[in-house]
């Protein structure tokens, strides 16, 4: 079988489910586990490098209106490649290459492919896709078994939070300009972890928020996660929200629960390090309770000058 990922989501349930050597194409974005990075990449990035967040979203609004894609497919390749099976999505119109635009392209191959829609909108929606892509990828077994394991590592946190009665307002930032606040699996994410996310709607999409709005909510945690962007790159736009007016007055911003995350990595790929996303949530907001270190370059805290645009540039701390 020869297995062609448009999403960075789905590689990485193919590799979990231990078919990284049927993987012929990949995305751009496609860059984990590191072998990810060896496959023949069939998109690329329309935007150019370094924009800020308020021109990134100026473009994509652009594209959007233009009936357009950040993405472009290269469909001559990926007809070269001549996968069986064609995993894509069309739960985002910005976030990847749009079904149609891979649909036309199969249509053109030689060799018809099974094109495969992975559009989780929960948590279990997205344990459910990586059963779906068990059952196509004739892998049902080893579908069967991580799913097992995700669900176990979930309930090792709920019985580890259980006894304590805290849920700290927490405030999960999806884009810093404009705000955007979290949607889909995030907020449950927050919820299974011990927190409470009253920004944001489990299951909807991530929509904008108004600045007023996040002054009246008075977040006690804040965890910036904006999509595509790690840790330290969060952390380096920090002046794009930390600039607003009353910053200083939120009590997360008092307390320094202020955390820049690997969003990508854990918030916004529908993937099975969503798990790990949970985990990471629970040491940030019950780290009493939760000690399982966070991963390495997962969370940044930050503290001090960081946490302040005008004097900003000491090192943030790892969690």
């Amino acid at each position: 079988m020869r297995i062609a990922s448009l999403l960075p989501s789905a590689t990485e349930i193919v590799y979990c489910l231990g078919l990284g050597d049927a993987l012929v194409a990949v995305t751009h974005e496609c860059d984990y586990p590191e072998d990810a990075k060896s496959k023949a990449q069939v998109t690329r990035n329309l935007l150019r490098s370094g924009l800020s967040s308020a021109r990134i979203d100026q473009a994509v609004r652009a594209s959007k209106r233009d009936v357009h894609t950040v993405y472009e497919l290269d469909g001559d390749r990926l007809t070269a490649l001549a996968p069986d099976v064609v995993l894509t999505q069309s739960l985002c119109e910005v976030c990847a290459v749009p079904r149609e635009a891979v649909e036309t392209a199969v249509c053109s191959m030689p060799q018809q492919a099974e094109v495969v829609s992975l559009d989780p909108h929960s948590l279990n929606d997205v344990l459910d896709t990586i059963l779906e892509v068990g059952e196509h990828l004739n892998a049902q077994p080893q579908a069967r078994r991580l799913v097992a394991d995700l669900q176990q590592r979930i309930e090792r946190v709920q019985l580890a939070i259980a006894p304590t009665a805290e849920r700290p307002r927490v405030f999960c930032c999806e884009w810093l300009d404009p705000i955007f606040r979290a949607g889909h699996w995030v907020p449950e994410q927050v919820r299974l972890a011990g927190g409470e996310e009253g920004l944001g709607r489990e299951y909807e999409p991530s929509r904008l928020v108004e600045w007023d709005e996040v002054l009246q909510y008075e977040p006690e945690v804040i965890v910036l996660m904006p999509c595509g962007f790690d840790a330290n790159e969060t952390a380096d736009r920090m002046g794009e929200l930390a600039s607003r007016p009353k910053w200083d007055a939120l009590p997360a911003v008092e307390n320094e629960q202020v955390f820049a995350a690997n969003g990508s990595a854990y918030f916004s790929r529908p993937g099975p390090r969503l798990v790990d996303g949970v985990e990471l949530l629970a040491r940030i907001i019950h780290p009493e309770a939760w000690a399982k270190p966070a991963p390495e370059g997962g969370v940044r805290q930050l503290r001090g000058p960081e946490l302040h645009p005008a004097d900003a540039g000491r090192p943030g701390r790892d969690c």
